[in-house]
């Protein structure tokens, strides 16, 4: 069944050495190195794939990938010591402090990696 399946989350960059550098020692996943498809694959710890796909200009407008934390104000002191900086919003619609937008039990923070790409941080406490 494929609710059962791995996923495999595929982004678009311009630069691979670059964008590989940046998933590989900022973000700290393991590189897998070339896949079939011509990509280039890492996986998290806890066994996330993501394919980095050459795609110059292609960049994404929307979050393509978002890491699910247990503490997102330790995870992003830690990624701004490896130099990541995280978006800041002030609209009607989303507003952070200190780089996070709180709904309820749910907190994200966004940053862009190396090609541009949004990422996400989000952390939720059901009650």
């Amino acid at each position: 069944m494929i609710s059962k399946s791995p996923i495999t989350t595929i982004i678009p960059v311009d630069d691979m050495s670059r964008a590989t550098t940046f998933y590989r020692d900022t973000l700290g996943l393991t590189d897998l190195g070339d896949s079939m498809a011509g990509n280039h694959a890492l996986r998290t710890a806890a066994g996330s794939a993501v394919e980095l796909m050459p795609a110059p200009g292609e960049h994404t407008s929307h979050t393509v990938l978002s890491f699910e934390v247990d503490d997102i104000v330790r995870e992003i002191a830690d990624l701004e010591g490896r130099g990541v900086r995280f978006e800041d919003y002030d609209t009607p619609e989303l507003k952070t402090e200190g780089h996070i937008a709180s709904a309820g039990s749910e907190k994200a923070a966004w940053f862009k990696d190396s090609e541009g790409n949004f990422l996400c941080l989000h952390e939720t406490h059901l009650s």
